[in-house]
């Protein structure tokens, strides 16, 4: 009866891992500080079933009690072991607290404004506050060059409109993997915005590793509409992931992000 009771739970927290992970990774900044407290999160459901929150919809009950953990740590970020990640850093000290939780949870996650109250604990009021907040704080904070890698020319094109609205530049467009690697020879983006799938049957996955090897250190943002296939445990993770279908808030959210938490000495801070 007892195996009966907790299954229900068992598939959701199945399902919606690798959601948590990505917010996770997402708002630690960091690959193994996300994916710590995730794991600490499933561990303190699995030593006491009530974290999990019984009168909550399942998801909402697991970013709930993330939190929890997350909040009783100190709400870390990931150390500063790279470039990169100390620049991250440093911007982050100058955000309103709490803001980023909200605009991730809302943005990125498609959390509505009541389940984000329910999971940071907190009335809907304040968090319309803080996604407004973290919205103007995060577009403000640094600018850019973005490539996108992408074959669909409507989607390409409704991407670079949001891009250039939010002040940065879109280097080009390229629709296969020779054409992402040729333009990023041209010139070197601050930021990839990537499609899994290409026209001519080539990956995008291939298109970013290789332009990788010779840019080095340079944020990604993966389209796919299957984000749990990139979202495995293996080892480079992507931090940045849309669903397709997306929404704009969704693009601008993420850009934002990857802008502002793997920002270089390039960009316009």
């Amino acid at each position: 009866m007892q195996a009966r009771a907790l299954q229900p739970s068992v598939t959701a927290i199945t399902h919606n891992l690798p959601y948590l992970r990505r917010y996770a990774r997402a708002l630690t900044g960091s690959q193994t500080t996300g994916d710590s407290y995730a794991a600490a999160t499933l561990e303190a459901i699995l030593a006491d079933s009530a974290a999990l929150a019984p009168d909550l919809e399942p998801k909402v009950g697991l970013f709930h009690a993330f939190h929890l953990v997350w909040s009783s740590a100190g709400a870390p970020v990931g150390e500063a072991d790279t470039r990169l990640s100390a620049t991250a850093q440093a911007h982050m000290a100058h955000l309103t607290p709490n803001t980023r939780e909200a605009m991730l949870l809302h943005a990125i996650e498609g959390f509505d404004v009541g389940e984000i109250a329910q999971i940071m604990q907190t009335d809907q009021d304040d968090v319309v506050h803080l996604i407004e907040t973290a919205v103007r704080e995060m577009h403000s904070s640094v600018s850019g060059r973005v490539m996108i890698i992408e074959d669909e020319a409507i989607i390409s094109m409704d991407i670079a409109a949001i891009v250039r609205e939010m002040g940065h530049d879109v280097t080009g467009i390229a629709a296969t993997r020779s054409e992402a690697v040729e333009l990023a020879r041209r010139e070197r983006p601050d930021l990839i915005l990537a499609d899994i799938q290409l026209a001519d049957r080539s990956s995008g996955i291939d298109a970013v590793n290789d332009i990788l090897k010779m840019t080095g250190d340079t944020p990604v943002i993966f389209i796919t509409a299957f984000p749990e296939r990139l979202l495995t445990g293996e080892r480079p993770e992507p931090a940045f992931l849309i669903t397709k279908p997306y929404a704009e808030d969704q693009v601008r959210s993420a850009v934002s992000q990857a802008m502002f938490f793997a920002s270089t000495e390039t960009l316009n801070a």
